[in-house]
């Protein structure tokens, strides 16, 4: 029952994502409708100058043919015309929409509990949100559109056959269906495994490179560089195999369609001389007639790649929903939450161990940090200080024990809501210096910034910045040294509300001037009687801290 649920779940997720991507309905029938007459002309064209070629033989008028060149002049330049007004109008609907998605899915993350989004490597989210978001884009340019397309300009050539001569009307409608309904049936399979199989693993590529690049550092120091660029090749083949398998049933497709075609091409022709042979129409209308399907299948031709553009972006909408489910969007935004009715908390361990999936547990670990308290947690690199961090903020279930606050157990609401985290590698984003320190309370004011940042020892660095708290940082604090980032980190946690921070390698890259902010800012959190937490390996910080405990040894308390 839960598979099949799943199943259903999937299949609806394309329509839900373009839904969530906001499309104007105005503007899409605007993108069919002049895409529609690019093709129409197209079919106008062919018919005028199959006319104009008949009608020439018997030596009309000038003024005859000087009305069907112009007419031709008509639907040759409308064709042009028409065809760029749809790619403006079909685009814009496009990237509007992947932008309005795009929002949608960071609100989502936002709003998420910190359980479903610490998991997430930097490598996925960004595989997810860029070309997962562009796969939807393409949904509309390169398969709605073109379908609708399709549909309207095959439904005025056959009603123009139908019209001169019933059966063509049939034989050419017969022929349209074999190239659209049977190529799309004989390929449906093959296609949608190809195409999901396609979009994995171009996925794959997106977040081994990330990776590889991001741990650069890490993987010269530990030696895995081969490692992890034998993982890259092989997913580059792996995406290389993938769109191998893709040609497979669109060359199939293609050949239905070009059988088809042909079999449209001899029927009308058949059709139209043995109704001129027995005067039911005229030798015009017969040369209309026969030529007619060679424009008709322009727009079927489409709909294999249109199909094929359908099922891939339907996995990247089962992918869009597997990071951003639609059910978390209704969640209260605990992470930019303005204030929060404790005042003050109590954090315990109770024989805590913590391990994230197949990881070693850490050593069992009690504690007790009360209200204007600040616990040091030391151990040797890799032993699992971070992950206990994880597991006392309920990010992480404990392996063993019990995390409490005030008593009862942490869960993944605490986080945000009455535990803060300040990450190692918490992430510096791409705007202003005060809208990153209003990551941690929107409602921070230019003064409160600047309070902040004079506790780290940032206030005249900020002050002299060119456009002052308005200067943009680069994304991922780039434009700043690694000292003024760490400090940057320190000022947004001395703003966050929450009665509980935790704070991981606090005195990374910061020289003694760094060191002596960081003792200011533990200063001003404790005093103001938030319980907080730092773990380091630096021993030198220790005098900061009113207790220390070491994963090093079981229940070290000094």
């Amino acid at each position: 029952m839960t598979d099949l649920l799943a199943t259903q779940m999937r299949k609806g997720a394309l329509r839900r994502v373009l839904g969530d991507a906001g499309l104007s309905r105005g503007r899409t029938v605007l993108a069919v409708l002049t895409g529609s007459a690019a093709l129409g002309s197209a079919v106008g064209l062919a018919a005028v100058a199959a006319w104009m070629i008949a009608r020439a033989a018997g030596m009309p008028s000038p003024a005859d043919l000087a009305i069907a060149a112009v007419v031709v002049r008509f639907f040759g330049i409308g064709r042009g015309l028409f065809r760029y007004l749809e790619r403006l109008t079909s685009h814009d609907v496009a990237l509007r929409g992947a932008v309005s998605l795009r929002v949608r899915v960071y609100e989502r993350l936002a709003h998420a509990p910190a359980a479903h989004v610490l998991p997430l490597t930097r490598g996925q989210v960004m595989a997810r949100i860029g070309a997962d978001v562009d796969a939807i884009a393409d949904a509309v340019v390169r398969g709605l559109i073109p379908m609708a397309v399709a549909v309207v300009v095959s439904g005025v050539s056959v009603g123009i056959a139908a019209f001169m001569v019933p059966l063509a009307g049939v034989v050419l409608a017969a022929c349209v269906l074999i190239a659209g309904v049977g190529a799309a049936a004989l390929t449906l399979r093959s296609a949608r495994a190809a195409a999901a199989l396609a979009v994995t693993a171009d996925a794959r590529v997106t977040e081994s490179a990330l990776s590889a690049l991001e741990a650069a550092a890490e993987h010269r120091v530990w030696g895995t560089t081969a490692s992890a660029e034998a993982e890259l090749a092989e997913a580059d083949a792996a995406s290389a195999r993938a769109h191998e398998a893709i040609a497979r049933p669109a060359a199939l497709a293609a050949a239905v369609q070009t059988l088809a075609a042909g079999l449209a091409l001899i029927g009308s022709i058949a059709v139209a001389v043995t109704a001129a042979a027995d005067g039911a129409i005229g030798p015009t209308t017969a040369a209309v007639i026969a030529l007619l399907p060679l424009a008709a299948f322009e727009a079927v031709g489409a709909v294999p790649a249109a199909m094929q553009q359908l099922f891939r972006s339907a996995r990247a909408a089962e992918r869009i929903e597997e990071l951003a489910p639609p059910s978390d969007a209704d969640a209260p935004d605990h992470a930019t939450s303005d204030s929060d009715p404790r005042a003050s908390a109590v954090l315990e361990a109770r024989e805590v161990s913590a391990a994230w999936p197949r990881m070693t547990p850490t050593v069992p670990v009690s504690l007790r940090v009360a209200p204007g308290e600040v616990l040091a947690v030391v151990g040797r690199s890799g032993i699992g200080k971070t992950t206990l961090l994880a597991t006392l903020g309920g990010a992480l279930a404990p392996a063993a024990g019990e995390a409490l606050i005030d008593g009862a157990a942490v869960t993944e609401d605490d986080l945000g809501t009455v535990v803060a985290i300040t990450a190692e590698d918490a992430h510096l984003f791409g705007t202003t210096v005060l809208e990153n320190l209003r990551v941690a309370r929107g409602s921070v004011t230019e003064d409160e910034a600047l309070d902040a940042l004079g506790v780290v020892g940032l206030r005249d660095w900020a002050v002299a910045l060119p456009d002052g708290l308005d200067t943009v940082l680069g994304s991922g604090g780039g434009t700043v040294s690694g000292g003024e980032r760490r400090r940057l980190l320190l000022a947004r946690a001395l703003l966050a509300p929450h009665p509980v921070h935790l704070i991981d390698e606090p005195g990374e890259h910061l020289d003694r001037a760094g060191r002596e902010a960081l003792r200011a800012a533990l200063a001003r959190l404790s005093g103001e009687g938030r319980s907080v937490v730092i773990v380091t390996h630096d021993l030198t910080l220790l005098d900061a801290a009113d207790r220390t405990v070491s994963l090093d040894a079981v229940n070290s308390d000094a």
